[in-house]
């Protein structure tokens, strides 16, 4: 019943992942209707308008993501979560009563303000589920981003364009409405000195009673984890039960004198670039158009249908693999499998040596393998490496990295598109996925089943 419980709780707060894409992917089934002379808005679109529609959501998750950081350490991540769902409902609310372009662009704008969401629901989850389902758990966040494309494919598809807004804007507060019962994170309440009410979130989140022997063990864990010397591995601790208290310092000072957190951020950065270099984000939201060109003969709505089912259904067993086979495997050859569909999809789109159905078949085997690797092990590895005393900042630093990447991929996809050609964009993508899979190799470690502190010490061995 814990465990269950715990799905519970954690389907609630990555709701406000599919409540997020549901606006990221929505450029997808409207650039046609934006761009046409029978537009819904009160003129079409420009070139550059669809440009900035498709990456508006980007560059103001840039903006947000630095204040997230603090704001996660300030009042909480459920609050925190709470906060950044509000951008979609007001998005939704503008996009419903207003027809004029500079108003669609504005709700894009402000959607991107909830971004950092992606970031905050990992971070919650992996700090309320125990460590044997950590990495399960923190990778729903995916699978519901995944399905709420899903969604915004079929309501675009099979819905009016104003009953669909209203059906978005009543999702999103449904989202910000389930997040009110749930705790605050053990983990956040111990480090504001709140022992009593830590308890009592733990207790919420096992399902136990508060004196049970089970809460005593999760809280001497947390408070094992929030003394972790930076430098000191909990062997030599044990050794030394002498060893004096740590004073307490900046984050950025944390920073510069931890080498394991340096290079876990080093490994974070990296592997985030590879998330979004890869390709797959690019595609999502430019869809139609891709697959207008690469499956000329289905019709573009099933093939975007296709390609968000795919994506949840790699997302489930991303979810399902990540504490069997580990974190290291999955990005290692996931991400080779990725780089083979990118060269053979590249060369089909480009030299025609197949029949149309292989473009099909390339394009969700990559989709598949994206999803198992880099579109869900940055979030989980992101999630679970850090000390406590830094988690907000490097994690902050690593998610504003990733919405930068974002937006550039966004941003030069349809231009470069038009520039070299769709084919040629996927040998770009290409040589990332087969970078990701030797650096994962090389730098990668196994965080599957450990305790932060432990990991620590993985990333400082010689």
């Amino acid at each position: 019943m814990s465990i269950l419980f715990q799905a519970g709780c954690t389907f609630i707060v990555c709701y406000s992942c599919l409540t997020m894409s549901l606006m990221y992917a929505w450029p997808s089934s409207t650039i046609k209707i934006f761009l046409s002379a029978n537009t819904t808005l009160n003129r079409p679109m420009d070139d550059n308008e669809i440009a900035l529609f498709g990456s508006f959501s980007s560059m103001s998750a840039i903006f947000v993501t630095p204040f997230s950081g603090y704001l996660l350490d300030k009042i909480g991540r459920k609050n925190c979560c709470i906060l950044f769902s509000l951008p979609q409902v007001i998005s939704w609310l503008i996009v419903s009563i207003s027809v004029r372009v500079e108003a669609i662009l504005g709700a894009m704008f402000i959607s991107g303000f909830g971004g950092c969401i992606l970031l905050l629901a990992p971070v919650y989850v992996s700090e309320f589920c125990q460590e044997s389902v950590r990495g399960m758990m923190s990778s729903v966040s995916m699978i519901l981003y995944g399905l709420g494309i899903l969604v915004s494919y079929l309501l675009g598809g099979c819905l009016e364009y104003q009953t669909m807004t209203y059906v978005c804007l009543s999702m999103s507060v449904l989202g910000i409405l389930m997040l009110w019962p749930l705790k605050e994170s053990p983990l956040h309440l111990m480090k504001q000195n709140n022992e009593e009410d830590a308890i009592k979130a733990v207790a919420f989140f096992r399902r136990v009673e508060k004196d049970s022997k089970a809460i005593t063990q999760e809280i001497n864990a947390i408070k094992r984890v929030l003394c972790a010397d930076i430098e000191i591995t909990p062997e030599e601790e044990s050794l030394n039960p002498y060893t004096k208290k740590k004073e307490k310092i900046s984050k950025w000072q944390f920073l510069k004198k931890s080498r394991s957190t340096r290079r876990a951020l080093f490994v974070a950065l990296i592997l985030y670039s590879a998330t979004m270099f890869q390709g797959l984000v690019g595609v999502q939201v430019y869809a139609d158009p891709v697959f207008e060109e690469a499956l000329p003969n289905m019709p573009t709505t099933l093939a975007c249908v296709i390609l968000a089912i795919v994506f949840v259904a790699a997302g489930c067993a991303a979810a399902y693999l990540m504490d069997i086979a580990g974190r290291r495997p999955l990005m290692m050859y996931s991400s080779f499998i990725a780089g083979v569909c990118c060269v053979g999809l590249g060369t089909q789109i480009h030299l025609h040596w197949g029949p149309h159905w292989l473009t099909g078949v390339f394009a969700y085997i990559f989709c598949i393998a994206y999803n198992i690797g880099a579109g869900t092990v940055p979030y989980v590895f992101s999630a679970e490496v850090f000390l406590p005393e830094i988690k907000s900042l490097v994690s902050m630093l690593s998610m504003e990295w990733a919405w930068i990447c974002n937006f550039v991929i966004l941003y030069i996809f349809t231009p470069l598109v038009a520039a070299i050609g769709l084919g040629p964009v996927f040998y770009v993508f290409a040589i990332v996925c087969f970078a990701s899979a030797v650096f994962s190799y090389f730098f990668l470690p196994e965080t599957k089943g450990l305790p932060v502190d432990v990991i620590q010490t993985l990333l400082v061995k010689n």
